[in-house]
């Protein structure tokens, strides 16, 4: 399976926008300058949204193919790995489309949105096709409990294999959210109880003004980082970060010390 890049970069979400910070990106040749930069600035993946044109959230496969074409173009080299978020309007069901139509390297799936108590057959088939089709797919933890309900569904094998991408995010989307690194201890604890025998690839994302100390500590914990204006706008001093590359310039500049 593909690795997931040690960092990774987040640069608008699916909420944000220019009234949160005038250099979040929204078209895709925002996007995909934000990531030139993010780049060239140590990060090695892009974790990517697309906007249509009112700026709303969408799953839309024609601009997801426009983006990674744009990508390839633009700065081939960087990984990249398109989200199938609900936002609260998106189906299972359209989000599996979307990774059918669109047959990403990398795509992002919270497991809370996409699988019920009880697997359905469909999704099964969803995530035994994604395997064959040679999609690295990351799986999104919102807490400690979905970690759980993650060894859960390998233990049903509804994903297969045992090798899998994480990511475990450190606080909500939620005003005044403000991530520390303490909140990484559970996900750390339930992993180091699991009875299950996996190889994780996981990483870390965080929200709030301490957003580079959390990924920092995710990272020498043995885990990856997502870092960005989806999650967080600021640099550790407290200033608002100038834009997506500024924040991934303070932390390979924290863990390169």
């Amino acid at each position: 399976m593909k690795s997931l890049p040690k960092i990774m970069v987040a640069p608008n979400g699916a909420r944000r926008t220019k009234a949160d910070h005038p250099a979040l990106p929204m078209t895709i040749g925002e996007t995909v300058a934000a990531a030139v930069a993010c780049h060239e600035a140590g990060a090695d993946g892009l974790h990517a949204h697309v906007r249509d044109e009112s700026g709303a959230h969408v799953l839309d496969a024609g601009l997801y193919r426009e983006l990674l074409t744009e990508m390839r173009e633009q700065v081939p080299k960087m990984a990249v790995q398109i989200t199938t978020e609900a936002v609260g309007k998106y189906s299972p069901a359209e989000q599996r489309k979307l990774v059918h139509d669109v047959v990403p390297e990398f795509i992002s799936i919270a497991v809370r949105e996409m699988i019920p108590e009880d697997p359905s057959g469909e999704v099964r088939d969803f995530y035994s096709w994604t395997r064959e089709a040679g999609i690295a797919v990351q799986h999104i933890l919102y807490s400690a409990e979905d970690l759980g309900r993650f060894y859960k569904m390998v233990e049903l094998d509804v994903f297969g294999g045992h090798e899998h991408q994480l990511l475990f995010v450190l606080g909500r989307y939620a005003e005044q959210q403000e991530s520390v690194p303490s909140d990484l201890d559970p996900f750390l604890a339930t992993m180091a109880d699991a009875s299950l025998e996996l190889e994780l690839d996981w990483g870390v994302c965080a929200f709030g003004h301490r957003e580079t100390d959390c990924l920092v500590h995710a990272i020498s914990n043995g885990g990856k980082a997502r870092i960005g204006f989806e999650n967080g706008l600021w640099n550790k001093s407290g200033e608002l970060a100038a834009d997506n590359a500024d924040r991934v310039r303070e932390l390979v500049a924290a863990v390169s010390c």
